[in-house]
């Protein structure tokens, strides 16, 4: 059952004149998510993650000092990504 059906359903148990704990019970979800779905027939949407960061950032000036100089290199002197 999507978050949008169940928010439907306790709307409806909620106006059928089903009490709060019952509701709980039935759908196993906690009294801030009954509340919620009083609030509003839509559930909030998710927050969005913050990106983080890689690990290789503190080392990207030197692999990219590498691979510049890999440009002019013979291609059988050139670094592997296993070297690097």
């Amino acid at each position: 059952m999507s978050k949008i059906e169940l928010f439907a359903a306790i709307r409806r148990d909620l106006a059928a004149g089903m009490s709060g704990r019952a509701i709980e019970a039935k759908y196993r979800v906690g009294r801030r998510t009954v509340s919620a779905a009083t609030a509003s027939a839509l559930p909030p949407p998710r927050k969005a993650m913050p990106p983080r960061a890689s690990k290789l950032d503190p080392f990207t000036p030197v692999i990219d000092d590498i691979l510049r100089a890999d440009l002019d290199a013979p291609r059988k002197q050139r670094h592997t990504v296993r070297r690097i």
